[in-house]
């Protein structure tokens, strides 16, 4: 498990290992053993069972005896979010007008540090080996949403210094000079494309969202497989109903602000 070097007086160590347990878990590991949590989090066993144990007792985590898994009461850790943000419930109509005029799966997505969190998504057939939902995680270095999300954010030089560039492909741009002016290239058109570089077979193409102030605050994508988009027609067919969507999405955004209605986008 990592955690923070600098960590002050303040930093409460057995809370950031307790939700080091719950991150354990995830769609590719639903269930874990005792062994396997220790594993994961690099905790004792000891340490491990009393985290699982008291997460059980608390509602969080079910257990047969011998595997672990969360339950669904986990979702109340993020709901008191969910239900602040109301991007999702501006942004979701506009995802299905886009996803009935293209026929392929759109999605939101907002920064959380190196990478991006799904909080809406409408889908059509599936294109990736990892089901997508709201509150999936990806890398934002190589993916379209990521792109546009680091395109516009402060403090890029600092990221590019110190994010590990996985290689998720043999596509993927693992260089901060090139992903640095790759960036460059997505402040001047005004969205991002990706292919190829999460997963082998899969196209996306992103544009940003921002507030009343001007500032990027979440991005909106298209995603479809090689196989039947190729870049030229994503740029002629996809790119345009994608800006048209973002802007949609943003001047109702602006017009909740204005209202005054609770709104915020991280």
């Amino acid at each position: 498990m990592d955690e923070p070097a600098d960590r002050g007086s303040d930093y409460v160590q057995s809370l950031a290992r307790g939700l080091a347990v719950i991150r354990a878990f995830s769609a590719e590991t639903p269930e874990l053993t005792l062994s396997e949590v220790a594993r994961e989090t690099g905790l004792t066993r000891a340490a491990a069972r009393r985290f699982l144990l008291t997460l059980t007792e608390l509602g969080y985590v079910r257990t047969d005896g011998r595997l672990f898994a969360l339950s669904p009461r986990i979702l109340e850790l993020g709901y008191a979010y969910l239900s602040s943000l109301s991007l999702p419930e501006v942004a979701e109509p506009h995802l299905e007008r886009l996803v009935a005029e293209v026929h392929e799966s759109a999605s939101v997505a907002v920064l959380d540090g190196d990478h991006i969190v799904y909080v809406a998504r409408v889908a059509t057939s599936r294109i990736m080996r990892v089901t997508i939902s709201i509150g999936t995680r990806f890398p934002a270095h190589c993916t379209s949403m990521g792109r546009v999300l680091l395109a516009w954010m402060p403090g890029l030089d600092a990221y590019l210094e110190s994010a590990g560039l996985r290689r998720m492909t043999a596509r993927t741009i693992t260089s901060p000079a090139a992903l640095s002016a790759e960036l460059a290239r997505v402040r001047a058109q005004g969205w991002a494309m990706v292919d190829q570089e999460l997963e082998e077979g899969l196209r996306s193409i992103a544009a940003p969202i921002r507030d009343r102030s001007g500032k990027v605050v979440a991005a909106v994508n298209i995603s479809t497989h090689a196989s039947r988009t190729s870049l030229d027609s994503a740029r002629r067919d996809l790119l345009p109903p994608l800006l048209a969507t973002a802007a949609r999405i943003e001047a109702d955004l602006h017009a909740t602000k204005a209202t005054g209605s609770r709104l915020s986008a991280p």
